[in-house]
């Protein structure tokens, strides 16, 4: 007797929107409407007789149920992704799919990738910049960067660097913050925020020991970029994340408010499915992790070195 599925439009609808705890970025991601997200999770809660959401005023999350179920329909697909990755010449030609930050792609990664056409020449890359949550490899994705603390359970975590924090303004701006004997304090300046960085101004504060300054007004934005443009404009001062900043300090666009620098509790990681492993990636996979990692250990070495360097010039 064969066995009987839920629809599986329902059950992919349902594991977008479990991942992302949305139905609009579940809609977002698979090319609906939220309307028919929603209403395909409430057929498939009608079908299985249980429900699989907790729906609420400011959004949606899901039951004991619906996590548990989650947990095994989210792996079915990935076993179906994986099988059809398998498939001979399947999709040989495709492009290497990395996700990541927008302000990391444009200031890091695609300065490099020069480097990895001239080695390969023959495999193409695919920088997919939105800011949503991947999964693996239901979306296709071979890799993404992420900046975490620490790896998380269920993908393989592959650390590349860190960043460091360092006030950033204008030249003009650095001259307003000066009082009459020539002396330099943050608490004269409009600070510009970053509303999704996971640390901001209190972490560089803190580790400086630095008080009276207040966190509450400034200026806020939703990216690094727009931070670092901000900043560049006049507008206040914005917390410099190193490596991301070091081409506007080199150009005289930006010049550090202040010396302390201060090293981020997160990092920038390599993320990819737990059990992709050589056996069943492309060869030319592996070839873009190694490079990769090595290049990211490489700026790191150099990174280490200079400041080293300016430490002791500063002593």
């Amino acid at each position: 007797m064969p066995l009987r599925l839920p629809p599986l439009p329902a059950l992919r609808f349902f594991e977008a929107a479990g991942r992302h705890q949305s139905f609009k970025l579940a809609a977002a991601e698979l090319n609906v409407t939220p309307s028919a997200v929603s209403h395909g999770i409430v057929g498939l809660e009608e079908a299985l007789g249980v429900a699989l959401f907790v729906r609420e005023p400011r959004g949606i999350s899901l039951t004991a149920i619906g996590a548990d179920y989650l947990s095994y329909v989210s792996e079915a697909f990935s076993l179906i992704a994986i099988g059809t990755q398998r498939l001979p010449n399947h999709r040989a030609d495709r492009p290497i799919a990395l996700s990541c930050a927008p302000t990391f792609a444009s200031r890091w990664l695609l300065p490099r990738l020069a480097g990895f056409r001239a080695r390969w020449p023959n495999v193409n890359v695919s920088v997919d910049t939105s800011h949503r949550q991947v999964g693996f490899p239901v979306d296709g994705f071979d890799f993404a960067i992420r900046m975490s603390r620490a790896p998380v359970a269920g993908t393989a975590w592959t650390r590349l660097f860190g960043e460091r924090f360092v006030p950033v303004c204008s030249p003009a701006y650095l001259a307003t913050l000066r009082d009459d004997r020539g002396d330099l304090s943050l608490r004269r300046a409009t600070l510009i925020h970053v509303n999704a960085a996971s640390e901001d101004w209190q972490t560089w504060l803190d580790a400086t020991s630095t008080d009276g300054v207040d966190t509450g007004g400034g200026l806020r934005v939703d990216t690094i970029q727009l931070a670092f443009e901000a900043a560049s404009m006049g507008l206040g001062v914005a917390l410099g994340r190193k490596p991301l900043v070091d081409s506007d300090l080199a150009s005289g666009a930006l010049v550090e408010a202040c010396a302390q620098v201060v090293a981020a509790g997160t990092a920038y990681w390599l993320v990819s499915a737990e059990n992709a492993d050589s056996g069943v990636r492309r060869p030319e996979l592996d070839d873009f992790k190694h490079w990769l990692v090595d290049e990211a250990q490489r700026f790191d070495a150099h990174t280490e070195a200079a400041t080293s360097a300016d430490v002791e010039a500063n002593r």
